[in-house]
């Protein structure tokens, strides 16, 4: 594959080739010269003297994805959205105007004419072809690096078709150019094969494989399929034991918890009452007084959840599913009653939350967000600038989409638990 020079450097072959087609032994054109810049700087370089030596000018005017290419090696990344398995890579086509300049008769018409000759008899430029063209390129550290584009090696071949621009596509193109038209050529590159160098992971080779076959259909992998906080809540708290439920999980040691938003990333073992069908771990619950600019228990919000289960010499990671850690509010807050009107209240609660986390608070239906915080906090403020009056109502905390709990739903019907304030 090629890296990004690999542009300049088809530019600078075909400029090279152009060259040689013009100043030989057998050119009855005189010297030619043949740049590489956009026709607006040509054409005030030559003027309009009628004295101008001949020179012909490549200009790449458009870059455009190769249709063919833009669909292979999609990007490839790991479980966690964020390793690289592998650089796929980026297919160009390039788009060319050839144009000539001549101060007498036919002259311009010449230089065109043996140009478009020459491309017509070099469809494909050959690999030896690129990298003569590029080492005769002269002594300087750009040439350096186009010589080390990698142009000659990559796996697709450069090729040469003509391409065909309307009336109203060529008046448009010389317009944006602020140059005056001249006959011109143009035609397509392709394709240019860039491939990024950003760091990839590739697995092991396999050592050997164990092949086994099975009467049924069921899965023999270990496989989850549920997550259950405790007394059927929909999420957990901090100290909760947890009961995961699935498949083949007799060799469960370790669950991993996979917060992306924050960041997050914690591996938990040892486990509880490991069977084939289910286990069950406690979600850790370290006694933090603040200040903790660096708290280390886990934030309220979404993760997903999988197991590492041990098969024979192999450990082995199961499916990922969603699994939810709610903030709680502190039991030692009991405000009892508020003011209605403006009101600011300061709620204990845990985990600590982290400054970018979305936080509000819940007093009945009426809905405030926290007040700014810079710094992890398990006391944040929150403003309301209307409460209305309310007999006792239930309060929650919502972080990152997650409420804490307000329910006991071992009751039927379920109750409100609290905490309760009440605005008069």
């Amino acid at each position: 594959m090629s890296n990004a020079l690999a542009i300049p450097g088809v530019t600078a072959v075909l400029q090279s080739f152009l060259n040689s087609v013009y100043n030989n032994a057998f050119s009855v054109l005189g010297s030619v010269s043949v740049s590489a810049v956009a026709p607006d700087i040509v054409q005030a370089s030559l003027g309009n003297s009628k004295n101008a030596a001949p020179q012909v000018n490549l200009f790449l005017h458009q870059v455009t994805p190769n249709a063919a290419w833009r669909n292979i090696g999609l990007p490839s990344l790991a479980a966690d959205g964020g390793t690289v398995l592998k650089n796929p890579p980026l297919a160009l086509d390039l788009h060319y105007l050839l144009t000539a300049y001549g101060a007498e008769d036919n002259q311009a018409d010449a230089l065109l004419s043996f140009a478009v000759a020459f491309l017509h008899e070099n469809p494909v430029l050959a690999r030896a072809q690129i990298t003569a063209a590029l080492n005769a390129l002269p002594l300087n550290s750009f040439n350096d690096g186009l010589r080390l584009s990698g142009l000659a090696n990559q796996i697709e071949m450069i090729k040469i078709t003509p391409a065909t621009l309307g009336r109203e596509e060529m008046a448009w193109l010389w317009t944006a150019l602020k140059a005056d038209y001249r006959p011109t050529f143009p035609f397509q590159v392709s394709v240019v094969l860039i491939e990024p160098k950003s760091p990839t992971v590739s697995g092991l080779p396999v050592l050997q494989r164990d092949i086994t076959a099975q009467p049924n259909l069921a899965s023999t992998f270990a496989t989850l399929t549920e997550a259950d906080p405790p007394n059927g809540q929909p999420a957990a708290n901090l100290g909760d034991t947890v009961t995961v439920k699935g498949a083949n999980l007799a060799g469960a040691a370790a669950v991993l918890l996979i917060n992306e938003r924050q960041a997050t990333k914690q591996s938990i073992s040892p486990l509880a009452s490991v069977q084939d069908s289910s286990f069950q771990f406690m979600i850790p619950n370290p006694n933090l007084p603040p200040p903790q600019p660096n708290p280390t228990d886990l934030p309220a919000g979404i993760y997903i959840l999988s197991a590492q289960v041990v098969a024979g010499s192999d450990t082995l990671q199961t499916n990922a599913i969603p699994f939810a850690i709610a903030p709680q509010i502190s039991s030692s807050w009991a405000p009892g009653t508020l003011t209605s009107g403006k009101v600011t209240v300061t709620v204990p609660c845990t985990p600590y939350l982290r400054p970018g986390q979305q936080v509000s608070l819940l007093i009945g239906s009426q809905q405030a967000a926290a007040d700014t915080f810079i710094s992890p906090t398990n006391s944040p403020s929150f403003t309301f600038p209307a409460l209305p009056p309310t007999p006792p109502v239930p309060v929650r905390m919502r972080v990152d989409g997650v409420d804490s709990p307000i329910l006991d739903l071992t009751k039927k019907p379920p109750v409100f638990t609290g905490p309760m304030v009440k605005v008069t």
